[in-house]
């Protein structure tokens, strides 16, 4: 019997109440892009629970988590850009800056 590999996180953003979102947002090169496309998806989406903004800085935050130390430095740096970007389009003040994540 072969072994089937359960990828539940794919199952969350597919079918949970989750956003519908564009395929490969998170390949985007751009920070802005990327938040753009979050946004977008957040704000058409019915399948929300929460705000807009809320919904989009989630899926942000899970696909972060989700891909841990997969993710190179410069993926990593190029998402947490996302978030302030997310916040700027959301009209939000940034995140404190604690060192964690150079910017």
């Amino acid at each position: 019997m072969a072994a089937v590999t359960h990828r539940w996180s794919a199952r969350v953003a597919r079918e949970s109440d989750a956003l519908s979102l564009e395929k490969g947002v998170f390949t985007l090169r751009s920070a802005r892009r990327i938040a753009q496309s979050l946004k977008q998806s957040a704000e058409r989406s019915r399948r929300r629970k929460s705000t807009p903004f809320r919904s989009a800085m989630s899926m942000l935050n899970f696909f972060i988590n989700r891909m841990g130390t997969q993710l190179s430095p410069g993926r990593r740096r190029i998402l947490e850009k996302a978030k302030d970007e997310l916040r700027v389009l959301y009209g939000r003040k940034p995140a404190a800056v604690t060192g964690k994540h150079s910017r």
